[in-house]
């Protein structure tokens, strides 16, 4: 059996996969809808692709009977979604740029040669995650192809949430038991990266990595906090915990409810906390991190906080009005101060399945049924 802490969840949250088939055509992820159509207009993104495979090959990790049959799909309709979103990846690379492209047009013309660092770095998470859970051994080949075509271009990035998305893919690969010599290099020097950072820019008052929150602000602790444990480093773990603590702290309103840094203005050190709009990627991204948390430490606040984040997407928030859809299985775009968004867009979507995702995921572990472990070491 596990050590870890129970998750005070029950019954899980059901795993709906309608609204992602209907966002999955025979290219990839579109990136936005209106209302819950797909609007072709706005083409498709190397993020959308990624974050989707990710998805899929969590689906994939659970008993089929979780979710295969609760709106009519089967596993075939994963499986063939799961090529699509790889597909769509290892298309995406500009293998005399090595990097990969980012937005493509509804016609197939991309829009760029290279993509930005996030994508690239988002990409490189999306593959680790593949080629440690991958359903067959043909798709975590070419996920570990592609993986080891992307790294090169991780060591040279700049800026901080590239060097946190990539972390999290190389430790995904590490934990696969893959390739170590350029993985565990670029997995000590991302984390030593992001601690340094930490050191130059942190203070009791404001123990974060820049003067400001404003968005992917929870992959920050969570990759530090993942180098850490790999690593065995009590300081920097020590760091990562109470940056994460902190971040919940400022993002937590009058009721206890989560208040979510908003992008209209963001959190700027010595201003006011923009409340709105909130996006519910942050939400996953916090869900994603207490759980990491709870796994590293063994300390049940991680979970209770994993569960109150998750709340958010059932209505637990500033406006009291729920993020997902039970009609159609699609996440809104996030929450206004008149309410949530009404389009169902692939970001959105996505950050509502993968967070329900992370608890199913999270509740086999602590049962003694999937390993958490992270990836040690090897001298």
């Amino acid at each position: 059996m596990s050590n870890l802490p129970p998750l005070e969840l029950s019954p899980l949250p059901e795993v709906d996969l309608r609204h992602l088939f209907v966002l999955t055509d025979d290219t990839g992820m579109l990136q936005h809808a209106t209302h819950a159509t797909p609007d072709l207009h706005h083409g498709y993104c190397t993020d959308d692709n990624a974050r989707a495979l990710i998805a899929a090959v969590k689906v994939a990790a659970l008993p089929p009977e979780t979710w295969v049959g609760n709106h009519g799909y089967a596993e075939d309709d994963l499986l063939v979604a799961t090529q699509r979103y790889l597909a769509f990846l290892a298309y995406a690379y500009n293998p005399e740029a090595g990097r990969f492209r980012n937005f493509m047009q509804y016609d197939r013309t991309w829009l760029e040669e290279v993509g930005s660092e996030d994508s690239h770095a988002r990409t490189v998470w999306a593959l680790g995650k593949v080629v440690r859970l991958a359903p067959n051994d043909d798709t975590r080949d070419l996920a570990e192809r592609l993986m080891h075509q992307a790294m090169p271009a991780a060591e040279g990035f700049a800026h901080l949430r590239p060097w946190a998305y990539s972390l999290l893919g190389v430790d995904e690969y590490l934990r696969a038991g893959e390739g170590r010599n350029l993985a565990e290099r670029l997995r000590y020097a991302l984390g030593q990266q992001l601690f340094a950072r930490w050191n130059e820019h942190a203070s009791p008052d404001w123990p974060w990595w820049e003067d400001s929150l404003t968005w992917g602000n929870a992959k920050l602790p969570h990759a530090m906090l993942t180098a850490a444990l790999a690593e065995e480093r009590p300081k920097m773990r020590d760091a990562a915990l109470d940056a994460l603590r902190w971040l919940l702290d400022v993002q937590t309103g009058e009721s206890g409810q989560l208040s979510i840094v908003g992008n209209h203005g963001w959190y700027h050190r010595g201003g006011e906390k923009a409340k709105f709009d909130q996006q519910p990627i942050e939400a996953k991204s916090l869900i994603q991190a207490c759980l990491t948390a709870a796994a590293g430490t063994g300390d049940a606040y991680w979970t209770e906080q994993a569960v109150r984040c998750f709340e958010w997407f059932g209505g637990r928030n500033d406006v009291g009005a729920p993020l997902y859809n039970p009609d159609t299985g699609g996440g809104q775009d996030g929450l206004t101060e008149h309410g949530p968004n009404s389009n169902q867009g692939a970001e959105s979507t996505l950050a509502y399945i993968m967070s329900v995702l992370e608890l199913h995921l999270y509740d086999r572990a602590s049962k003694g049924e999937l390993d958490l472990a992270p990836a040690p070491v090897v001298g």
